[in-house]
């Protein structure tokens, strides 16, 4: 796979974008488009969420920093490949002391340090080029960062076989031919399939066009 189809997605979140985020993607959008309000995305946080925890395809930090952990002095990791995405998240969680990882899920991750109890996937896979089961390989490459009996948990918007509100199909339309969502053949069979293939005890709920999965290793 280039380098330049998997930078796509992810070269969006340039600093002017990354300001805006939170007000744009994770309060209007994903309320009122996606009909999965950011209330929903921290419940299902708090489920999953432990205190030795690696968050993927980090944003802006919205999630963590919001969320409450199990343990007060949680040990938190940040891994994504663009580097203002890491940066403001590790400003935002400082209190954390966040360890910082630069790497792309869609190739093999070696960390050279310990595992995780859990693992944090949130609005990456409908960013990542291709469908299912192709990009389904980040569940083999972040499940070999993860202790036994770990859990893998995010969201992810579906772009087909789903009920959508004309806003909603124009925003699918939109992103994907820019680009910078790749989901227009993701469907909620092929991800439960591709998370079957790498993991057990897999779980998809639906909120409105976003799935909140999670399975364990």
């Amino acid at each position: 796979m280039a380098i330049e189809q998997k930078n796509l997605g992810q070269a969006a979140f340039t600093k002017n974008a990354l300001a805006f985020y939170d007000w744009f993607v994770l309060k209007m959008t994903c309320r009122y488009v996606w009909r999965c309000p950011n209330e929903d995305v921290l419940a299902f946080y708090q489920q999953h969420l432990t205190g030795n925890h690696l968050e993927v395809g980090v944003g802006t930090g919205y999630f963590l920093d919001h969320s409450v952990f199990p343990v007060s002095r949680p040990r938190v990791g940040l891994l994504d490949l663009n580097a203002n995405c890491l940066e403001r998240t590790a400003t935002r969680i400082a209190r954390h002391t966040p360890e910082i990882y630069q790497a792309s899920v869609l190739d093999p991750i070696e960390l050279n340090a310990p595992r995780f109890d859990s693992i944090g996937l949130n609005y990456v896979l409908h960013c990542l080029p291709g469908a299912f089961p192709e990009k389904g390989i980040v569940f083999a490459h972040l499940k070999a960062l993860l202790n036994p009996g770990g859990v893998i948990f995010g969201s992810t918007v579906l772009g087909g076989g789903i009920q959508t509100n004309p806003l909603a199909s124009v925003f699918l339309r939109f992103f994907n031919a820019r680009q910078i969502l790749c989901n227009q053949e993701d469907v909620h069979i092929g991800l439960v399939l591709a998370l079957e293939q790498h993991l057990k005890d897999v779980r998809v709920e639906m909120r409105g066009a976003v799935a909140l999965f999670s399975g364990r290793v």
